[in-house]
């Protein structure tokens, strides 16, 4: 009986496609278990985000140890239920490094509604237009899926892309907040065929994934890119809710941003940078 039990048990496991195990190979994890959300002791670990935001804050004060750019316009979208306020402390500490940021003034990100791409494509040519020069797209969580989406569409009006804890690979069923989009944009995900498919494919611009391993929402291999000449993940500790605020986050960022147009190239640990991210990355 334990044996059929064990058969029965497996028999469950979501199968993992071939690239989905090279995926996790690369991050150094077994597949098994990779649709599952985060824990229980992950998700209370989300309490941290209000250390987040004050080391954020604290980073305005040391803002001449980040790296600075040439100061080329960003667009910024919020995560899912959060509107430009949860982005703010980001786009104001992007703003005193130089550059020219903007949110994606749509209110309430409540999912991908009829109507919120095609003004998400219409921000990004505005901005765009304005300033004569590619934008970089940055987005958390949800948004960050909209950004992929954006430089898929725009590849010639998008500079990079930078997403945070974004769910863009794996399953949609591997977060905690699946219950919630469901709820607001009455879509079921599995029941779009090739929606995931389209998703998952990288930009064809030079795109970086900041995840954390202890993400209370996404599970991580969710944000997990597969290794290309322009794509790259950049591990830190945080959470969900306050790694757009991160002092780590920021400074992957603000390096990612003070490349020159053109002449991208993989976040380098080194130095400093492998004491902090090494302690800091589990």
């Amino acid at each position: 009986m334990n044996d059929r039990r064990q058969r029965k048990s497996s028999s469950r496991r979501p199968r993992v496609s071939a690239k989905a195990a090279a995926t996790l190979d690369w991050a150094g994890e077994e597949s098994t278990g990779q649709f599952d959300p985060p824990s229980l002791k992950h998700f209370l670990m989300e309490a941290r985000a209000p250390a987040e935001l004050f080391g954020g804050l604290a980073s305005f004060f040391v803002d001449h140890w980040f790296p600075r750019g040439d100061g080329h316009p960003i667009v910024v979208f919020p995560g899912m239920g959060a509107s430009d306020r949860s982005t703010l402390l980001l786009r104001r500490f992007l703003r005193k490094l130089g550059y020219r940021v903007y949110g994606w003034e749509q209110g309430l990100n409540l999912g991908p509604r009829h109507g919120v791409l095609s003004r998400c494509r219409d921000r990004v040519h505005e901005i765009n237009e304005r300033y004569d020069r590619k934008v970089t797209l940055i987005g958390w969580s949800l948004g960050g899926i909209y950004a992929r989406e954006m430089a898929k569409l725009e590849p010639d009006r998008v500079r990079q892309v930078v997403t945070l804890a974004s769910p863009f690979a794996g399953s949609p069923h591997a977060t905690n907040a699946y219950p919630l989009f469901r709820l607001l944009t009455g879509h079921h995900v599995h029941h779009e065929p090739g929606l995931l498919d389209r998703i998952r494919e990288a930009p064809p611009v030079p795109s970086t994934s900041i995840f954390s391993r202890t993400d209370g929402i996404v599970s991580w291999v969710c944000s997990v890119q597969n290794p290309a000449p322009q794509s790259e993940n950049i591990q830190l500790a945080a959470s969900h809710f306050g790694i757009g605020f991160n002092p780590l986050a920021l400074f992957a960022i603000a390096d990612r941003l003070a490349q020159h147009e053109g002449a991208w190239q993989p976040f380098e640990i080194r130095g400093l940078r492998k004491l902090l991210f090494s302690a800091f990355g589990a």
